[in-house]
């Protein structure tokens, strides 16, 4: 039999979920997630600036200038001023003639510096320097503008 209170009905027992623990958890949850947040730092590489190297470019190196239009064009150092225009084919074997011309001693290895446009597609450049990595010609360096 069922059992009666004082006034003499049966108890009912309840058929509902009580939410109110349930969402206190999800509270607790969630301001622990919010406090926890901020303090967790995403991961970040370091790219070193223009203004922060410590080396000079070499005296003799080959300069490779990518334009706007994406024309390569070959030239002594910084200043060369009869350069030639080549396409990225013909880009490895122009390069090792004028290695050649700049240093004639046996096992010299003359630089590279690629000189590119900021307006050039960053493919453009990677794809002269898959070029000469694949000849064998190092070292290769990118030459910017200082900040300073």
């Amino acid at each position: 039999m069922p059992a009666a209170s004082s006034r003499g009905r049966a108890r009912r027992t309840k058929n509902e979920i009580n939410m109110v623990p349930f969402i206190d958890v999800m509270l607790v949850l969630l301001i622990i997630f919010m406090v926890t947040a901020p303090l967790i730092t995403p991961s970040q590489i370091e790219v070193p600036s223009a203004g922060e190297s410590a080396s000079r470019p070499p005296a003799k190196y080959v300069s490779v200038i990518i334009e706007k239009d994406e024309t390569i064009e070959i030239r002594e150092g910084p200043s060369g001023k009869d350069g030639n225009t080549v396409k990225l084919s013909q880009l490895a074997r122009e390069v090792q003639q004028w290695r050649a011309r700049i240093d004639t001693t046996p096992d010299a290895k003359v630089a590279v510096m690629i000189s590119a446009d900021k307006g050039v597609q960053y493919e453009a450049v990677v794809n002269a320097m898959s070029t000469l990595r694949e000849a064998g010609i190092g070292p290769i360096g990118l030459a910017v503008k200082t900040s300073r």
